[in-house]
């Protein structure tokens, strides 16, 4: 298995539509983000009658015998919301237990740096070993796991180094679990069912919003299945003799997909968005940009084009915006000449005409 290369899928997969052109907190298509793979959590999934689902269900065909091997990680991003607060007066150093007094406000500006309430994220994973086919078989396999709430202060520091104002990160519970099991449906094929599913409750709202939801979320979750010896038959293109089996397997909020080098059998995503066997990032392409659909020549273009303004917003906003703009200024001519067309996989034509 190329680790590198379904690492790079897997990654691209995660931050799909973490932020979006002109990546600004200010910008309309930033108030409202996470657009791929939101596993919410369980009673607002009930609440919303299944628009907005609590579980992902995946199914797939192992090839191998009763000691084939299967490991499973779960990945996905865990919401932190980021408010302000201006302290009600400037302070030398953050008290050791307790917070000083402050009032939340919508931005805060020192100096020449705007601070705005926004979003966050961070990257959560859980692995699951499962053993051998026959173990699975015999003993489905559930693991749960869960986050605890945190609540993270920052000073922010302005005449004099005094404190007044803070960055307030909070992240919410969360509740989840993994529930894997297989069948033997044939000598040598074996069908493996993966449900992950959002266990969290929110408390204190009838029908809570969908930002308080978004919070106690899996966001842009996906997982990857890895088999020892045995290999994973692709549900694109099966097989003759298996097309029947990967007909009948049942995926809801996810698409499995062979991973790796092409031709490699030992790794599958299961993925939120659709994607064909073996995707690849492509070589010209200098780093994320987040972006659904995007093109990297026209974002890095677009990107040059930002007032000083936007791009000191962009720089201060997200970390991972930052480096978006910083690469993207720092992008030689060179490399913008190979983001403007490459063509692929052609094949000489057999010289006969119509």
């Amino acid at each position: 298995m190329n680790a590198k290369r379904v690492e790079e899928i897997a990654n691209a997969v995660l931050y799909e539509g973490y932020m979006l052109y002109p990546y600004r907190a200010s910008s309309v298509k930033n108030k409202q983000r996470w657009n791929f793979g939101v596993v919410y959590p369980k009673n607002y999934g009930d609440a919303q009658r299944s628009i907005d689902p609590w579980f992902t269900h995946t199914e797939c065909l192992v090839l191998g015998n009763p000691k084939t091997e299967i490991e499973i990680k779960v990945r996905f991003l865990q919401a932190i919301s980021r408010a302000l607060g201006e302290l009600e007066q400037p302070i030398d150093e953050l008290p050791e237990h307790g917070e000083p007094g402050f009032r939340p406000i919508a931005s805060l500006r020192v100096g020449e740096q705007l601070l705005q309430t926004w979003q966050e994220a961070t990257e959560r994973s859980v692995i699951v070993s499962v053993g051998g086919v026959d173990e699975l078989i015999a003993s489905p396999v559930e693991q749960s796991f869960s986050q605890s709430p945190q609540r993270d202060l920052e000073p922010v520091r302005g005449a004099e180094n005094k404190i007044t104002g803070l960055i307030v990160r909070t992240q919410e519970a969360i509740e989840g679990r993994i529930e894997v099991s297989a069948e033997c449906i044939s000598e040598g094929v074996y069908r493996v069912r993966l449900t992950v599913s959002n266990r969290s409750n929110i408390a204190g709202a009838e029908m809570p919003s969908r930002d308080c939801a978004l919070l106690q979320s899996l966001i842009s979750a996906h997982s990857i299945l890895r088999v020892t010896n045995g290999e994973f038959a692709s549900l694109l293109e099966p097989p003759e003799e298996l097309r029947e089996a990967a007909a009948g397997c049942n995926n809801t909020g996810t698409w499995p997909v062979l991973v790796g080098d092409d031709g490699e059998r030992d790794a599958m995503l299961s993925s939120p968005i659709i994607l064909y066997d073996y995707p690849q990032i492509a070589p010209e392409s200098a780093g994320d940009l987040f972006d659904g659909t995007e093109i990297d020549e026209i974002l890095a273009l677009r990107i040059l084009t930002l007032t000083e303004d936007e791009k000191r917003e962009m720089r201060e906003g997200d970390e991972r915006a930052r480096q978006v703009l910083e690469r993207t200024e720092a992008m030689p001519a060179e490399q913008f000449a190979k983001l403007h067309g490459t063509l692929r996989g052609l094949r000489p034509g057999s010289g006969d005409r119509p």
